[in-house]
């Protein structure tokens, strides 16, 4: 078989984790691609590698089930399934980021210069900077080199792009066709009680972006409307770096998790209005929040 992108096997396998999922949960491979934000041919991929090392079964003509409930440590079951990711390129990745926004690093840069600062093989070059053009924060340029995003190397980048969605969001809970299937609701209310239960301070940078990700996407998504909907993946692709900056601050994922739920709370009993008019607090009360945290989005002097 195919070498799989290790990546999408440990996204699944932290989904199945972050919902709960029972033994016997149906995985469609449109569904993970959709929720992953992926083709569906790595989707596979990484379903076949899953089901041979025991954590999906799967049946002729349905598809993949989970095999079991994976109760350990996330860390723990990646590592007994061999889907660690490089630790140098995890650590590059992070440096990275963290040298761009301290300015220390052109907006236009070469492979060797990377591949020199940093002191990377081929591979965990190729590694690196697939992850982080997959993520959107920087491009191979036409030709020769790459560049990152300008849009994130400003203290106010992250701030600008909750504005945006404060404009956004809540108006998408008031479109005509908004419905919010209860079993999505029931995900999403899974993924922030783990987080309530303790998640918050073992969940990694990565884990933590993307379930609030994928809330208030599958809340978008619900509008029906697709101008909305690209519109709200394009700034979570592109806020992500500065994300995970602001991540060096953890206690008010507490009060967000609560909120969340509230506004679920008001969806699931239709009670739309007043979800959008809390959802616009929340954005709001966000925003304060990263305001009072700006120390740690401010480059150096």
């Amino acid at each position: 078989m195919k070498n799989p992108d290790n990546s999408i096997a440990r996204q699944i396998v932290a989904l199945i984790q972050e919902q709960h999922w029972e033994a016997g949960t149906h995985l469609p491979a449109q569904m993970l691609a959709d929720r992953l934000r992926v083709s569906r041919q790595p989707v596979g991929e990484a379903l076949a590698l899953l089901h041979e090392k025991g954590v999906l079964t799967r049946e002729r003509n349905r598809g993949f089930f989970t095999a079991r409930v994976l109760n350990e440590p996330l860390h723990e079951v990646v590592r007994g399934l061999g889907l660690e990711e490089s630790d140098v390129v995890t650590s590059v990745y992070f440096r990275i980021a963290d040298d761009l926004l301290r300015r220390e690093l052109p907006l236009a840069f070469s492979e060797q210069l990377i591949k020199t600062r940093y002191g990377l093989t081929p591979a965990q070059l190729n590694a690196v900077l697939a992850r982080i053009a997959k993520e959107g924060w920087a491009e191979r340029k036409p030709g020769y080199g790459w560049e990152f995003s300008s849009m994130l190397t400003t203290p106010d980048s992250l701030l600008q792009s909750y504005r945006l969605r404060l404009a956004l969001e809540p108006a998408a809970l008031l479109e005509p066709a908004f419905r919010l299937a209860p079993e999505v609701i029931a995900q999403c209310r899974a993924a922030e009680r783990h987080l309530l239960a303790g998640g918050i301070e073992t969940a990694t940078a990565d884990q933590l972006h993307d379930r609030g990700v994928r809330y208030h996407e599958s809340l978008v998504a619900a509008s029906g409307n697709t101008f909305f909907i690209d519109t709200i993946r394009r700034v979570n692709r592109v806020r992500r770096l500065l994300s995970y900056r602001s991540m060096q601050s953890r206690g008010r994922y507490i009060e967000h998790c609560k909120q969340h739920l509230h506004v679920l709370d008001l969806l699931e009993r239709e009670r739309n209005d007043e979800a959008s008019e809390f959802l616009r607090q929340h954005l709001q009360h966000t925003i304060a929040a990263l305001s009072g945290i700006e120390d740690i989005l401010q480059p150096p002097p």
